[in-house]
This record gives C-alpha cells, structure tokens and sequence, in this order.
C-alpha cells in the first residue's frame, strides 16, 4: 500500500489483536512498512497467519500468534512468545471486538404487540450472555491486553495504545445496544487510560470509524444477492460524503497517532474518520 506520509518506527515492536479482520489486518501491514516488527494476534489463527506471511514475503517482520483475548493466561503466553521472537511491546493496537446476534434486536423500534409476534428478538427478549459476550470482547478484550503488555512499555520513548472506538460512542445505533454501550466504554476507557498512564510515557489514543464494510457487518449492509439493505440507505443518507469508507482511509489517522514526532503532546483523545457521519444532524 502506498503510505499517505511516511513515519520511521524501526526498531520498534507493535502487537496488533484483531489482526485477522478487515481493519485491523491492514493496519497490520501498514505498521510494517513503516520499520516495525508487527505480532498479529487474532483467535482465528489462519486469519491473522496469511496476513503475517504476506507481509513477511514483502519483506516486513511479522509472527502470527493464536490468542483469546478474553483469557489473560492467554495473551501471557503470547506477550512470552512475543518478547522471545521479536521483543518487547512499544505499540499495543486493541482491535479486538464485534457484535453477537443474541444481544441484536430485531426492529429499530418496539411497538406494541411486538412481544406477541413470533420471531420478533425484542428489547425483552435481548438474552444475558450474550450481551456479556459482547461486553467482555470490546471492554474487557481491550483491558485485558492493555494489562499484560503495557507493562513493557513503562519508561519507553514512542510507547503508544491505539483503541478502536465507534461512532456508536457518540450515537447510539439502533438494534444494537450492547455493542453501542461497550463501544462509549472503550472512548471513556481511553480517556482514563491516558490519564493513568501520563506520567509513564505511554500516549493512549483512539480511532472510532464511520461505516466500513468488514466481515462482522457485510450481512448487515447486503443482502446475498448484493444488493444493499434498508439499513445501509439509512447509513448513507446519514453519511454527507454518501458513501462507505475504505481501509486506506484509516491509515493517515493511524500514522499520526503513532508517530511520536507528530502528536507527542496528544493523549486522550479519540478521532472519527467518519465521512462527517457524527457532525450531521439530518436537516
């Protein structure tokens, strides 16, 4: 990929989660071009290795590594595995998140005799352990890996946390909210990790995407035969650039918030790359 600037972060040694998706699998590459040493963390470890071997072929410095984010002994191992093949963390990237169906309703709005209606998954009907899954994997998904590998970035110059936040954060999207809920945690989340961490020199920072098509949200925005939903026209008509973002798209706001030269005074922030989507008021 072309870089939109170029920043030099040789030397350094980035730990990606969620590298085996859409987004997070090209930050992945792009942090790789740039100089570092890149651990492409995911549960699906076939998704997060094809990554690893195609920057690797392209002369980056990738490993692969199997981890469940929710499971501390987890990614302990892996931050061991990491430090032995390529050093200690200086840049923690929590990708890791997602939506699940349980904790999904079925209409934007109750009306009444909904409870009546067979196949309707109402507010009522939102079942608990779903809505804890989807809690644990954005909160605590986030948390947890902050905890084992932000102890290694204590005192180092450059170290940074990226977040990925939402523009549920900002507004809540209907049918989902669990997912709008863990995504205003993590904005918060971000906000107090940087704080905490202010006296250390770790920069905590947050991106929180518009609407981009990823593998958790295709069936949501199309239907089988390729044609948007409702739900996508909705999107866009809230969208003033009209449109879904591209992967690329992300990558100057990454660069930036990774670059000690460019934004050493910046913390505690989070930045929407959104098509103007959060400053729209629909009049």
């Amino acid at each position: 990929m072309k870089l939109p600037f170029q920043i030099d972060l040789s030397g350094k040694v980035a730990v990606v989660t969620g590298a085996g998706g859409v987004l997070c699998s090209n930050f992945s590459r792009v942090i790789a071009q740039t100089g570092a040493k890149v651990a492409l963390l995911d549960k699906n470890y076939g998704a997060a290795k094809a990554v690893a071997d195609d920057i690797n072929a392209s002369g980056g410095v990738a490993l692969a590594v199997e981890v469940n984010v929710l499971e501390k002994d987890s990614i302990q191992a892996a931050r061991d595995l990491i430090a032995e093949k390529l050093g200690t963390c200086d840049i923690l990237i929590n990708g890791a998140g997602g939506n699940h169906p349980t904790a999904t309703t079925t209409k934007e709005y109750y009306e009444a005799g909904d409870l009546e209606k067979e196949g309707l998954k109402t507010f009522f009907d939102l079942e608990k352990n779903g809505v804890d899954f989807v809690f644990a994997l954005n909160f605590m998904g986030t948390l947890l890996p902050t905890q084992v590998f932000a102890r290694d970035m204590i005192g180092k110059k450059g170290a940074a946390i990226l977040n990925i936040s939402s523009m549920n954060a900002y507004t809540p999207l209907t049918k989902i909210p669990a997912y709008s809920g863990a995504k205003a945690a993590i904005s918060n989340f971000t906000q107090w990790l940087a704080v905490h961490f202010s006296k250390v020199g770790i920069r905590v920072n947050a991106i929180a995407p518009g609407f981009f098509v990823t593998n958790q949200n295709r069936t949501l925005l199309y239907n089988e035969d390729g044609t948007p939903t409702p739900r996508t026209d909705k999107i866009l008509n809230a969208t003033p650039m009209n449109r879904f973002g591209e992967d690329k798209e992300l990558v100057g706001t990454l660069l930036f918030l990774l670059c000690e030269e460019a934004s050493s005074f910046i913390t505690g922030i989070v930045i929407p790359v959104d098509g103007g989507f959060s400053a729209y008021s629909g009049v």
